[in-house]
């Protein structure tokens, strides 16, 4: 059949071209999606059975139909492949297809509705009841999942294993030696973080002297007298204070605050102040002085008279 001209200014072709553009470049081992060649409005999909449940090792092929208004309406979902599920060719009601469109939001797309179809098979009871669900006895459905690896759609004219093939399985000795790196590379790690002795290797290549890495001497700094310090905070980080060229710092359990003992002049003139409160006043004794001469003047000019 040709295939339809497409509107490219059209939203929804805009938006469907988008989406299998995107699930081209970022394919997964659960599912493989793509729109037909000749409507790119249905999609045909290959699911695989969820793990743990009976659809286990099962392979699902159905149909995605994308209204006109896509993504502004939910698509419609048929299944294909004989389940034990969901029923053939009828669109099934689940919270994301046309059933629900009050649910359906436009930022959803294709991949949302297959990871939400994917976990609507293990779903049973009441939860499963819904237009197109039926319920089959877990042994027929395990027996269905094994024959669906091999069930061919009439459409795609390819098996579903041939859509969406096994993952190949990661031996557990190759698990060991991806993982092994990053496990030696932790430990060394660790190892040399705990361990502060070291070895060096001559040029032989025979290790050497272990020696131990010299810590850093504390700097000596002399006291000053407390009686003329003051004690302040400087926000800065420990390190920083002796080059601030603040004075000899006292650290403390702060990890970026340093108190640091800063010499205050108007703190050291202290005993030179308490010294001077114990004279008399300087304007009492000029003024007694001054008394003093006026009445030795006088008695001097009344004995001259």
């Amino acid at each position: 059949m040709a295939a339809k001209a497409l509107n490219k200014n059209n939203s929804a072709v805009k938006r469907i071209m988008q989406e299998a553009k995107e699930l081209a470049n970022d394919p997964s081992t659960d599912y493989s999606a793509a729109p037909l060649e000749d409507d790119i409005f249905e999609w045909h999909c290959t699911l695989r059975g969820p793990a743990g449940t009976d659809f286990e090792g099962g392979l699902y092929h159905f149909r995605i139909l994308l209204p006109a208004e896509y993504p502004f309406r939910p698509p419609s979902l048929m299944m294909l492949t004989p389940n034990g599920r969901f029923e053939l060719n009828t669109k099934i009601c689940i919270s994301f297809t046309n059933y629900h469109e009050e649910l359906w939001q436009p930022a959803w797309g294709v991949r949302t509705a297959i990871l939400g179809l994917q976990g609507f098979f293990p779903l049973k009871g009441q939860q499963a009841v819904g237009v197109g669900s039926i319920e089959y006895p877990p042994a027929e459905r395990k027996r269905l999942a094994a024959l669906s690896r091999e069930w061919v759609c009439p459409h795609c004219k390819e098996s579903n294993l041939a859509l969406l093939p096994d993952p190949p399985a990661a031996s557990d000795g190759s698990f060991s030696a991806t993982a092994l790196p990053l496990t030696v590379a932790l430990g060394a790690t660790a190892s040399e973080t705990a361990s502060p002795v070291t070895s060096a290797e001559t040029p032989s290549g025979e290790p050497g002297p272990a020696h131990t890495p010299l810590s850093p001497t504390p700097e000596v700094t002399a006291e000053p007298d407390l009686a003329a310090m003051h004690s302040i905070d400087t926000l800065m980080p420990s390190g920083n204070a002796a080059a601030a060229g603040t004075g000899p710092v006292h650290r403390r359990t702060a990890p970026f605050i340093a108190r640091a003992a800063v010499e205050t002049p108007g703190v050291a003139a202290a005993p030179d102040a308490r010294r001077r409160a114990h004279k008399p006043p300087l304007l009492l004794v000029d003024g007694a002085i001054c008394v003093l001469f006026v009445i030795a003047f006088a008695i001097i000019c009344r004995r001259m008279v």
